[in-house]
């Protein structure tokens, strides 16, 4: 019973959850004469058909016109898939002003293979970007792949943003420490242990005591 109790747990957590929006740039109307038509609308039928069989939850199917943005920003997807006759530089652009605040994996199925166009959607914020990639038995690996890659580079920036946090706390700090030194004519050492023991009493954080003392050195005039 165990054992198989493990089993259930690792089968469930391992089953796709996210929320996915596809955002469908391709000619929607059935046109039997234009054979490129056909074309994209099967390619766009067996992207749908691949994320339902591998258990994705589609909760829109959107166009990629001028109310795109708004439609995402109302649903809230975790993933979004861009099937595109192209590289839809349009859509793309619109796609990372609207992710830039809330970040979200965005994969990127196309039968456009530039080089150059594949370089600059990677560079604007795509996760994936898969050429003639819509066999059914490929689009979880893939969307593996993108969310992988999202979560590093999301931790990344977290870990950049992090520092450069902690490098200006570092200034404020030292700025604060060289004006004590300066007014009350102590040593590094004195001035830091100065300030620890006032950040100590007053329930502040050391940085936060530092910043009122530069402040008030500002409003004085000094």
């Amino acid at each position: 019973m165990r054992s198989k109790a493990n089993n259930d747990n690792a089968t469930t957590s391992t089953s796709p959850s996210l929320r996915i929006v596809v955002v469908n740039t391709v000619i929607q109307s059935e046109d039997e004469l234009h054979e490129d038509a056909q074309a994209q609308l099967a390619r766009s039928r067996a992207l749908r058909i691949g994320l339902l069989q591998a258990g994705y939850n589609i909760i829109a199917v959107i166009p990629g016109d001028m109310y795109m943005s708004e439609r995402i920003a109302q649903l809230q997807p975790d993933m979004i898939i861009i099937d595109a006759e192209s590289d839809s530089r349009d859509v793309l652009e619109h796609m990372v002003m609207l992710t830039r605040d809330a970040p979200r994996p965005i994969v990127l199925f196309t039968e456009d293979g530039s080089q150059t166009n594949m370089a600059a959607a990677m560079e604007a914020g795509v996760s994936a970007y898969v050429v003639a990639g819509l066999q059914s038995e490929r689009i979880k690996p893939v969307l593996d792949v993108a969310m992988a890659r999202f979560n590093a580079d999301q931790k990344l920036r977290s870990e950049l943003s992090d520092t450069k946090a902690k490098l200006q706390e570092r200034k404020t700090i030292e700025r604060a420490k060289g004006l004590l030194m300066e007014r009350h004519h102590l040593s590094e050492n004195e001035a830091y242990q100065k300030m620890r023991k006032q950040a100590m009493e007053k329930n502040l954080k050391l940085v936060d005591l530092a910043q009122r003392m530069l402040d008030v050195a500002d409003l004085l005039g000094g």
